[in-house]
């Protein structure tokens, strides 16, 4: 597996080692020494997710302040653009966001770490996303900072208007969210 640190250097991308032939492809999705080997990091995974969503659905941004979850998500079908934000006070990156396109095609995996919130908006006809997290939902601690937050200034590759839940449609201002120390 490839490792590599994106623009705020604890986000990180994954590329696993593909095998390909006539018959398709085979790769390991996940490994837990060749992950922790790779990053350094040594994470517990306690729950997986499967998202689909259409065109245009824009999911985010989301965390959980006092269960954060670490997330390790990869698309299987169609393609996202997906976007963490840094909501840790105290690091030289703090309100910052990085933008990632992950596909189906590009196989590309990204580890978000806890003190982050994560969204993603879908570029294909449809998305499946799978994503591994290190502590269970907790929908009682989960917040939602606005996806389209002035301060923010995400630049969302927008084609036409999101199609977004009333949860998300209802998200607080960044300025006013709870943050991480």
């Amino acid at each position: 597996m490839n490792v590599t640190p994106l623009r705020i250097p604890d986000l990180l991308e994954i590329e696993p080692r593909v095998f390909e032939d006539a018959r398709g492809y085979f790769y390991e999705s996940f490994n837990q020494k060749q992950f922790e080997d790779a990053t350094g990091q040594v994470v517990n995974f306690v729950q997986d997710n499967h998202s689909m969503s259409v065109r245009h659905a824009l999911r985010g941004l989301h965390y959980q302040l006092t269960q954060p979850q670490g997330k390790l998500l990869r698309v299987v079908e169609g393609s996202v653009f997906d976007v963490a934000v840094d909501l840790r006070r105290s690091s030289a990156t703090f309100g910052q966001w990085v933008g990632h396109v992950l596909s189906a095609g590009n196989r590309k995996q990204l580890w978000i770490p806890e003190g982050f919130a994560h969204g993603f908006m879908v570029l294909s006809e449809q998305a499946q996303v799978l994503y591994k997290t290190t502590r269970y939902y907790a929908p009682e601690d989960e917040h939602c900072i606005a996806w389209n937050d002035p301060d923010l200034a995400i630049d969302w590759p927008l084609d036409g208007t999101p199609i977004v839940s009333a949860k998300d449609a209802g998200g607080e201002p960044f300025r006013a969210a709870p943050y991480f120390a």
